[in-house]
């Protein structure tokens, strides 16, 4: 029986997938497959190539925002793109998505045709850049004549996916929400809530293919809060100990024996 583990998008709440992996793994749960929306795209490639939680964390703690972003003249996007693209293709050493140590999936959207992209091979920087790229915010990324975005923006938690990769149970971790009551003061403030109002709507009948959803309770954090990385790692955690109880009960009712 195969366990696959769906990492959705929401930016900076990201850093909660990590806490999730993290709790899943002293659960003795394993993960067969992992398929991710931006950055769940982001961490689930990263962990699936081999880099391990405790190096997540440590990764989450130093990271900011700012060390990352190439401003550029506005055309398709504020930011390049390029110096997150390296840091992900160093990290995960060049990697190619089909020799990952997990088998991964990364979801990208076609923003010409406005169809999904799922990438099952080929650089893992390449389909990472793809899938993280928040329209308006990043530059689209071009690849193989196609002009690529945020996979968030058609499959926010890619439950399906993993589901044909093969899984037989999925877990899909949903880190995005609607910050309300939240201060709107620039064009980054208003593409983004946005999208997590335009994804809260579009993503309930896709996530309805997962036999179990953790939902981290990060509605008070913006999703480009990257300096509270600590605080939301844990609140991954917290939500994953919770599903434990549910997780193992289904598994032992499908046969699956640990």
């Amino acid at each position: 029986m195969k366990i696959g583990l769906a990492l959705g998008s929401g930016g900076a709440r990201g850093f909660a997938h990590a806490g999730v992996i993290k709790v899943l793994e002293e659960g003795h749960i394993p993960i067969h497959m992992i398929a991710g929306s931006s950055i769940g795209a982001l961490v689930g490639a990263l962990y699936a190539s081999g880099i391990s939680t405790e190096r997540l964390y440590r990764l989450a703690s130093v990271f900011r925002r700012n060390d990352y972003i190439d401003w550029t003249v506005p055309k398709m996007g504020l930011i390049a793109g390029n110096d997150i693209k390296q840091f992900i293709s160093v990290m995960t050493k060049q990697q190619r998505i089909e020799d990952t140590h997990i088998p991964l999936a990364i979801v990208a959207t076609d923003l010409q045709k406005g169809e999904k992209v799922v990438f099952r091979s080929g650089s893992i920087a390449d389909a990472v850049r793809a899938s993280i790229s928040i329209p308006g915010i990043f530059v689209p990324e071009r690849w193989n004549g196609r002009l690529l975005v945020d996979g968030g923006v058609i499959d926010r938690v890619p439950a399906t996916v993993v589901r044909d990769m093969g899984a037989d149970v999925v877990i899909a971790v949903d880190v995005a929400s609607v910050k309300t009551n939240g201060a709107i003061t620039s064009m980054v403030d208003v593409i983004l809530q946005s999208l997590d109002i335009i994804q809260a709507e579009l993503a309930s009948h896709r996530i309805a293919q997962a036999d179990i959803v953790i939902r981290p309770p990060l509605e008070r954090y913006s999703s480009y809060a990257f300096t509270h990385a600590k605080e939301m790692i844990r609140i991954g955690e917290e939500a994953a100990r919770q599903q434990l109880p549910t997780i193992r009960q289904l598994l032992a009712k499908k046969g699956f024996k640990q």
